[in-house]
């Protein structure tokens, strides 16, 4: 049991760091001066249906501190505008400008990328079994945490 507990436990922390650091290097070769982390929120505010700081903090798993202090960055570098809800100016908005949509399209084409080559590699699609464990731990996580 010990074994298979750090197997899984390198295996996870691995396979994170590795796809970060490749995903960083690819995406600096296609021209994106973007951190990581400025790309994943991006994603996260095109990814959310109430682009509220509160609903892009909660996709992200951030507190809205952290989240400003990301956003003050993107906006000053011009990938994103805040703008204030004209009935509830407590109610902060995000949206993406051309530029970021330009970054998302880069990063969204590294992942189908990975993703593409994973399978012709590995033949995933072959192996029920793997692919079963798999969607197991991504559930797991998204259920946990």
């Amino acid at each position: 049991m010990a074994k298979s507990k750090e197997i899984i436990n390198e295996l996870l922390v691995e396979v994170f760091n590795h796809i970060l650091s490749i995903e960083e290097t690819t995406l600096r070769h296609r021209g994106v001066t973007l951190s990581m982390t400025e790309v994943h929120v991006l994603e996260a505010i095109r990814n959310v249906s109430d682009t509220t700081m509160g609903s892009v903090a909660k996709k992200l798993r951030v507190t809205l501190g952290t989240l400003t202090t990301s956003v003050n960055v993107l906006v000053k570098k011009g990938y994103v505008y805040r703008y204030r809800d004209e009935e509830d100016r407590r109610k902060v908005y995000l949206k993406l400008t051309e530029e970021a949509l330009k970054v998302l399209v880069i990063h969204d084409e590294f992942h189908d990328e990975m993703i593409d080559s994973i399978f012709k590699e590995l033949e995933l699609d072959k192996d029920e079994a793997l692919m079963k464990s798999l969607d197991s731990i991504r559930l797991y996580f998204k259920d946990k945490y």
